[in-house]
């Protein structure tokens, strides 16, 4: 099913974007596990639109509700539900539009696959709003991975033209990372943080929007994680990757530069080092072969600008079959890259936890 990601850690998605509620189902979690909620909570909060006069001005706090799976403070080791209800939905802008099919959204796929049935306000379940309950899953395969000594860290690594520095690929210190998770906009090099939102305002102030670039890494990861050939990591991580919205490339370490350098440059040449075998460099971002082999693991994700724009469109009315001209509407991020900043961190961690207990590090 297309909702379902994963097999021995299995988590299903639900809901539509101004519909009554939004959710997931967890299946695989062990029985006897005490979660911590306000971990949770804090992973799912980090998600949410901030202060900034640039985010969307929709306010969802998200506040969920587990329905199963959960009792005396432990999981029972049957599916977890939980549910997050909309609370701030306004559709009234998409009913004036709703055979206008919007340039960059799912309106016409969507259309056509399920043949006018589908819910078009908000864009319905192909929204960026279905994303909340897979922050609330991710957040509980993160508490499950910090006990393997596993760590989970992303940043904005580009917006529009404007660069944030890379991660070390051998590895960045813990408060590093911890000043990461506690940035609403997370950045490595602080000079280019005002910047970049410069450039997300102006675009705002020009009704138009920007993409970028989300760089995530996982340390500690242990050699001999993942199946080729196409249960490859790149494979299982690509794949679920580019079911978050918005999504248009993916990268591991190096990668397109990868086509630019040689042999002598880009292998990861190998050393014995306090009896253990360890890379001098890491240009294959933690994969060789498709299974991972003790170094940070890390990619690079694309986000395209956000579709719904405020200037005139050209487009065509499904309904009537002509050619019209679109203004969109309603409540938009012109950049939705510091919110997918958590969504990044989510999949890896679903997609990791769920490769680790089908291996034999279980």
């Amino acid at each position: 099913m297309g909702n379902t990601l994963g097999n021995a850690f299995k988590v299903t998605i639900w809901g539509e974007s101004h519909g009554k509620a939004i959710g997931c189902v967890i299946d695989g979690l062990p029985a006897g596990i005490s979660l911590e909620w306000e971990e949770i909570n804090k992973e799912i909060k980090r998600r949410i639109p901030g202060v900034y006069s640039y985010v969307s001005h929709r306010k969802e706090m998200d506040s969920f509700e587990v329905l199963s799976g959960y009792f005396n403070n432990h999981t029972t080791g049957t599916p977890l539900t939980v549910i997050i209800k909309n609370e701030d939905a306004d559709f009234s802008s998409y009913e004036k539009i709703k055979d206008s099919m919007r340039p960059g959204h799912a309106d016409y796929t969507g259309f056509i696959k399920y043949k006018g049935f589908n819910d078009y306000r908000g864009g319905g379940h192909f929204s960026g709003r279905i994303t909340a309950p897979l922050v609330f899953a991710g957040a509980i395969a993160r508490q499950l991975l910090k006990k393997k000594g596993i760590s989970i860290s992303s940043h904005i690594q580009q917006i529009g033209a404007i660069c944030d520095k890379k991660y070390n690929p051998l590895g960045e210190k813990q408060d590093v990372l911890d000043c990461l998770s506690k940035s609403s906009f997370p950045v490595l090099d602080a000079v280019v943080e005002e910047s970049m939102k410069k450039e997300i305002e102006k675009k705002m102030q020009n009704k138009d929007s920007v993409g970028g670039i989300v760089e995530c890494m996982l340390q500690g990861v242990p050699v001999g994680l993942g199946n080729p050939f196409f249960d490859s990591v790149e494979s299982v991580l690509s794949h679920a990757l580019f079911s978050i919205p918005a999504v248009k490339g993916v990268e591991f370490g190096d990668g397109f530069a990868m086509a630019q350098g040689y042999g002598s440059n880009k292998n990861d040449i190998m050393q014995i080092e306090d009896g253990k075998i360890k890379m001098r460099s890491n240009h294959n971002g933690g994969i060789l072969g498709g299974i991972t082999n003790g170094m940070p693991l890390i990619f690079r994700v694309a986000i395209k600008p956000t579709p719904s724009i405020g200037i005139p469109q050209s487009t065509v009315n499904i309904k009537t079959k002509e050619n019209t001209m679109l203004i969109i509407e309603g409540r938009h991020d012109p950049c939705i890259v510091p919110r997918v900043v958590p969504v990044v961190e989510s999949v890896a961690s679903i997609v990791l936890l769920d490769i680790y207990k089908l291996s034999q590090f279980e």
